[in-house]
């Protein structure tokens, strides 16, 4: 259990990405008073939380109406979080849970960030959203494992919190190496879980088969 735990924690961090969210985060509040980014930080862990728990909890139900095997899942799953995982490793800022120039200029004439870009993409993101499939759908069935994933996914949305409500000074100590070194070491992570997710969608899906 603590080890589906450990790997859940994991996953959520290299794909929510709580530091770089948090640096997003300074930059785009900076004009904002210390309540007001307090308040756009909650309601935005709020909304991820729940569209992240929504595909946690009705993600099964989804795959199975648009007829998407579980296999197909993995593969796909796979090859996105490999995608994130490799540009976390080169430091490059991601399709998955970043923002095009046009939205980034959107956002900052916007005073409330907290649903965009905030809640998504930059936390509930395509990266995330599939990582949390992917970990229910491994252990479904299993509501004790399930529950465990859930809460690894609570635990990373109030750790993300804290970094949002102290994301200058989290900023400032870790500096811009200290923060790419935390980047890259959990690209190098996730870069491997992708590729187990691979294989064990090419397994399941029979194609090795003789």
């Amino acid at each position: 259990m603590m080890e589906l735990a450990g790997l859940a924690f994991t996953t959520f961090f290299a794909t929510i990405g709580p530091i770089s969210v948090s640096a997003m985060f300074a930059a785009l509040t900076v004009s904002a008073d210390a309540s007001a980014r307090r308040a756009m930080a909650v309601r935005g862990i709020i909304i991820a939380g729940t569209i992240l728990l929504a595909f946690a909890l009705i993600g099964e139900y989804l795959l199975t109406a648009l007829g998407i095997s579980l296999a197909a899942l993995r593969i796909s799953g796979g090859i996105l979080l490999l995608l994130i995982g490799i540009d976390k490793v080169f430091a490059r800022s991601n399709s998955g849970s970043s923002t095009i120039t046009a939205e980034r200029q959107e956002a900052e004439t916007k005073e409330d960030i907290s649903v965009f870009p905030l809640a998504t993409p930059l936390l509930a993101g395509p990266g995330s959203m599939g990582a949390t499939m992917l970990l229910m759908a491994d252990v479904k069935g299993n509501f004790s494992q399930q529950a465990t994933v859930v809460a690894a996914l609570v635990a990373m949305l109030l750790l993300t919190l804290l970094a949002l409500l102290s994301a200058s000074k989290l900023q400032k100590l870790l500096g811009v190496t200290g923060m790419h070194v935390v980047g890259r070491v959990m690209g190098v992570l996730l870069s491997a879980l992708a590729v187990q997710f691979i294989l064990d969608g090419i397994t399941q899906s029979g194609l090795l088969g003789g």
